[in-house]
């Protein structure tokens, strides 16, 4: 597996996918990160790992964004994606060239709390003013939509009755640092079916024909 990273903050998710491959859990070999905004914390993050990294804003014209997207992927030769908390919708273009080759991972329990303007913080507040017990993390694989590609990986996270959006963000977080990778490797062994818009776990990799 070749992996790039789209990300727009932090890049903890970032660290910690990087942290996993230098570990031998995931196998893959990072090759690129792609921020749409100079400065933030995922480039600097990266840049320190060795990381080759480019910044690409959108653009007004979507056709020339994705041709921008595609041309860095395919320098790089990335054969697969990982969002680690880019606030972007994918075009449909880059979608389609790496069809069922892009994650994200999404802090809460798809389908809740997903789609449009639900990101960071907005999430964690959401799943407090709603009354919910729980919450959780989510890794999918990636549509041309916000947050409705089939789930690969959920976790859930109790949530405690003093929390704020801030201490059930820390938690929520601490889930998405293992799931993440646990998610990339079970791509990277081959052990992921899709088939009607659904993921299959296998418990061993396909056997080569």
């Amino acid at each position: 597996m070749r992996l790039a990273f789209f990300a727009s903050g932090g890049g903890s998710n970032v660290g910690a996918i990087l942290d996993a491959i230098d570990a031998g859990a995931l196998r893959a070999e990072p090759v690129l990160l792609i921020s749409d905004r100079p400065g933030c914390g995922a480039l600097a993050r990266a840049e320190a790992r060795g990381l080759p990294t480019e910044v690409i804003a959108p653009l007004s014209d979507e056709t020339h964004f994705s041709d921008a997207l595609l041309d860095a992927l395919a320098r790089a030769e990335a054969d697969t994606v990982a969002l680690a908390g880019y606030l972007r919708k994918i075009p449909a273009p880059v979608v389609w060239a790496f069809r069922d080759r892009i994650l994200n991972v999404h802090p809460s329990l798809l389908p809740a709390f997903g789609g449009t303007g639900w990101y960071g913080r907005r999430v964690h507040q959401g799943v407090l003013d709603a009354g919910c017990r729980v919450s959780g993390a989510t890794v999918h694989l990636v549509d041309d939509q916000y947050d409705t590609g089939p789930i690969v990986l959920q976790e859930a996270v109790r949530v405690q009755p003093d929390d704020t959006a801030e201490t059930l963000a820390a938690r929520v977080l601490a889930v998405e640092h293992r799931l993440f990778p646990d998610a990339l490797a079970l791509l990277a062994d081959g052990r992921l079916r899709v088939a009607d818009g659904r993921v299959s776990l296998l418990s061993t990799p396909p056997s080569a024909p």
